[in-house]
């Protein structure tokens, strides 16, 4: 499996050297993409969603993010030979509701779930009310696709922070298989590799699952506006911030 991204660029400011790391919106290719693979990336709040879409689409980490409002990214792609256009939407957090069975869900969650063809599920190994969000998550989305078996994983993040860890590797795994879904285990700080490998799967995975249908698979159903993606701008912001917050702290040294 092969993934096109632009390679980053480098700016300087002053002294310093930082990367700005461009999400372009449609990087030009050969050929119109003939499938269309639409993944949700959902989980509690403080997980690392939207560290994991940017590590995998940028093979960068960016530590610092604003609340999720719910970007959507957009990308061409090959994989395994196929040109795809691949959209990832972003999601807010959702959380128990205080007899931990069901969940607190907002609309928007809900309108993402039913757009996808794929569901990233994503807990923190270093909190274990996020894992224990999982089950109930992904019961609610079988609600709103009792008749379709769409692709699921399972991802635990911050696996490099082991010293922390509230959820066992077993347990994650256990929960996988009785959900019926891979278990993977990956760190948005560290590896990318890691967050590629479970990113890339599930698009195979949903790729097959649309097979000829050219992603047309819920006709007549609810359409969602594309919002904008956080590109080259909102990047640029963010790594503003961040060097902004290193200086002063130098400067307060």
């Amino acid at each position: 499996m092969r993934l096109l991204i632009e390679q980053p660029r480098t700016m300087s400011s002053g002294s310093s050297n930082f990367l700005l790391v461009p999400i372009p919106e449609y990087p030009v290719l050969d050929c119109v993409p003939n499938k269309n693979v639409k993944i949700a990336v959902l989980g509690a709040s403080n997980v690392g969603k939207t560290a994991l879409i940017v590590r995998f689409l940028t093979k960068r980490f960016i530590g610092d993010y604003e609340a999720n409002t719910g970007a959507l990214y957009s990308r061409k792609i090959h994989l395994d030979g196929e040109q795809v256009s691949l959209q990832v939407q972003d999601t807010p957090c959702v959380s128990l509701q205080d007899d931990a069975e069901g969940l607190y869900c907002q609309e928007q969650i809900n309108r993402s779930i039913y757009w996808a063809d794929g569901y990233v599920l994503v807990f923190s190994i270093t909190d274990l009310n996020s894992y224990r969000t999982i089950q109930p998550l992904y019961q609610h989305v079988r609600r709103i696709h009792p008749n379709s078996n769409i692709p699921v994983i399972i991802m635990g993040n911050k696996n490099d922070l082991l010293r922390a860890r509230q959820v066992p590797d077993h347990e994650g795994k256990a929960l996988a298989d009785e959900l019926g879904g891979p278990y993977f285990e990956a760190s948005a700080r560290e590896n990318h590799e890691s967050v590629q490998a479970a990113f890339l799967f599930l698009c195979q995975e949903v790729s097959r699952a649309l097979g000829g249908a050219n992603g047309e698979k819920r006709k007549g159903g609810l359409h969602l506006a594309r919002p904008k993606s956080p590109n080259m701008q909102e990047l640029k912001r963010r790594f503003r911030q961040v060097l902004s917050t290193k200086v002063k702290s130098a400067t307060a040294l």
